[in-house]
């Protein structure tokens, strides 16, 4: 069902890999990036408007999801947005992907760093 989105998204003509601020192919099956022994999981941030509604959305693509109202994150989100982060480890991450990227609201996704 995650996936059918995408598809539909991408054959309108609506490019979600537009807004994937980052390279999907760097990931494995797994979704994990990095040498043997030492692959981990990529993070990524994304804003989304206030409202119970986008956030239902959000968490009904994505069981990664954690939502942070009040933080802007290294994307800036604003006083009427909600910071979502999320990661790629966990089954079907790519389809998750492409699925967020074509919410018309979810205009970047972008990989979260942490220092």
């Amino acid at each position: 069902m995650v996936f059918s989105f995408a598809l539909a998204a991408t054959a309108a003509g609506l490019g979600p890999t537009t807004v994937i601020a980052f390279d999907l192919d760097r990931l494995n099956a797994s979704g994990l990036q990095g040498p043997p022994g030492g692959q981990r999981a990529l993070d990524y941030e994304f804003c989304i408007p206030r409202g119970q509604g986008s956030r239902d959305q959000v968490a009904a693509i994505d069981p990664s999801a954690r939502f942070y109202p009040g933080s802007r994150g290294r994307s800036g989100c604003g006083p009427d947005q909600v910071l979502v982060l999320g990661n790629t480890h966990q089954p079907g991450y790519r389809a998750i992907l492409l699925t967020l990227a074509a919410l018309p609201f979810v205009t970047r996704i972008a990989e979260a760093l942490f220092e």
